[in-house]
């Protein structure tokens, strides 16, 4: 049985973005776009509704790319418990944003 990966927003927008002008943005996005075509189909991969909802918004054209990348990629249930997590996480200072 394969391995089941939550794709979270930064993944869809580093693979879709314009090249960035930093090293390390331009770094993860290489890495992102590596392991894309290299991995994924390793994977079960799911994404979430907050991630359907956050990638629609913004530029009208970043955003298609984006609901491209995200076709056919199973949408997970939002349910009170993983609201409850993420509140938890973010509380917690577990939310992942760099300082």
């Amino acid at each position: 049985m394969r391995q089941r990966i939550y794709l979270e927003t930064t993944v869809i927008s580093y693979l879709t973005a314009r090249p960035s002008r930093t090293l390390v943005g331009a770094a993860h996005q290489q890495l992102t776009i590596d392991w894309w075509e290299q991995r994924r189909r390793d994977f079960d991969l799911v994404v979430s509704e907050l991630v359907l909802r956050e990638a629609q918004a913004g530029d009208p054209d970043a955003a298609k790319r984006r609901l491209t990348i995200l076709e056919g990629i199973p949408r997970l249930a939002l349910s009170d418990e993983a609201i409850s997590l993420a509140g938890e996480f973010i509380q917690k200072g577990l939310g992942g944003q760099e300082s």
